[in-house]
């Protein structure tokens, strides 16, 4: 369920809790960069934080949140499990090492960054045990096509809150979104604009002029309205308030299907099926 304010679309998650649908992820950002990339973001109205153990930068997204004047009940903080930490007791350990670094009270979200093949089992029951013992608020995991949810449903006792994909119009996982949305998963988009890569393409042009809004605005309204979550990255401040404003109109059914037919399984990060 997807409810709209003026300012922000927040989801329910699985387990109740809400979330909001559109964020701000902080990879590649360090030091001061990212610190005021997230005292920026939340300033604009950004509730919903996605870091990671792998980016490198927990304690000064911590830092940014503790300063903050927006009361910490309303920010929605993301981190994930790094790689070389995957594994039950690793994960447990690591889980204590965001937890201090970020020192923002409690973390909302706990992802599975990537599903490697050896570790990921192990590694998914050890978010278990942290959601089922209340240390995190919900967990998901990153990176997982239909195989992988396929074969975490069949030993998961938690069904996952959110899986975090790179998807974008010009890589429209239709199959994976149905599958979500058939076991109450909220897919959640990284990389959505694609680096800038398809900004200009002449089709995403035209729907820009025709709704007086920028093609990046276009992309991330247009996952918002199928229900998808999603956390374009950004230090800049003009581009993070366009990103930001997207909650002021809305792309009719058309349009939004030539948006999905623009499809072309276009990737700018590594491809998870290269990990079975």
């Amino acid at each position: 369920m997807v409810n709209e304010t003026p300012q922000q679309l927040y989801t329910r998650l699985n387990n109740g809790i809400s979330m909001p649908l559109l964020g701000l992820g902080v990879y590649d950002m360090y030091g001061k960069d990212a610190e005021q990339a997230v005292t920026w973001a939340l300033e604009i109205g950004y509730r919903l934080i996605d870091t990671a153990s792998m980016y490198r930068n927990e304690a000064e997204i911590g830092n940014s949140i503790r300063q903050s004047r927006v009361p910490r009940s309303d920010i929605f903080l993301t981190t994930k499990v790094n790689n070389r930490n995957q594994g039950y007791d690793q994960t447990l350990r690591a889980f204590e090492e965001s937890q201090k670094k970020l020192d923002a009270g409690h973390i909302d979200l706990y992802l599975l960054h990537w599903p490697l093949k050896a570790t990921r089992r192990d590694t998914w029951k050890a978010l278990e045990r942290l959601y089922l013992e209340k240390q995190v608020r919900a967990i998901g995991v990153a990176n997982y096509l239909e195989p992988f949810l396929e074969e975490l449903a069949g030993y998961a006792e938690v069904v996952p809150a959110v899986d975090q994909v790179e998807f974008s119009p010009y890589l429209y996982l239709q199959n994976l979104l149905q599958q979500c949305q058939e076991r109450q998963i909220v897919l959640q988009a990284y990389t959505p604009l694609l680096r800038g890569r398809r900004l200009n393409d002449p089709p995403l042009l035209a729907l820009a002029d025709k709704y007086g809004k920028t093609p990046a605005q276009i992309i991330l309204r247009w996952a918002l309205q199928h229900g998808v979550s999603t956390i374009p990255k950004s230090a800049n401040r003009a581009r993070l308030e366009e990103n930001f404003g997207v909650f002021d109109f809305s792309i009719d059914a058309g349009d939004m299907a030539r948006l999905d037919g623009l499809d072309e399984g276009l990737r700018v990060v590594d491809d998870p099926m290269e990990l079975l």
